[in-house]
């Protein structure tokens, strides 16, 4: 007489759990993973923009570069890109962007650098074509 038996056995149900497990975990990690790489390429973009308002449009327009930036006086960027992933507006404390104007008088300046920290690659970087 021959047993049949309808079922998984402990090593079977073991086996899917584990492999379950190692799944979810690299899932996760490829999350996180994109979602870093998301954040970094939203940084550049607005960085990117900050930087054709000030040299297409902003410098032609006044010969000077202004002491700062926001969407009062830079009209041709989305007011939207001055506030970084994290919700913080360019300027204030803990901003992954930052504005460093040099050469300034009277509030006009001749040279500035946009820089956005990023998460998985160095600092953005974009500096004045005018010097």
């Amino acid at each position: 007489m021959t047993k049949r038996s309808n079922g998984f056995t402990v090593i079977e149900l073991v086996f899917i759990v584990a492999l379950l497990s190692v799944a979810s975990i690299i899932f996760f990690v490829q999350k996180h993973n994109i979602e870093v790489v998301a954040q970094d390429d939203v940084k550049k973009t607005s960085i990117n923009a900050m930087y054709y308002g000030l040299e297409e449009v902003f410098y032609p327009t006044n010969q000077y570069y202004p002491q700062t930036i926001s969407s009062d006086n830079l009209k041709s960027v989305d007011p939207n890109l001055f506030t970084d992933p994290s919700g913080i507006k360019l300027g204030s404390i803990g901003s992954a962007y930052a504005y460093s104007p040099t050469n300034c008088a009277d509030n006009k300046c001749k040279s500035y650098t946009l820089r956005a920290i990023l998460t998985d690659e160095t600092d953005y970087i974009k500096t004045s074509k005018n010097k």
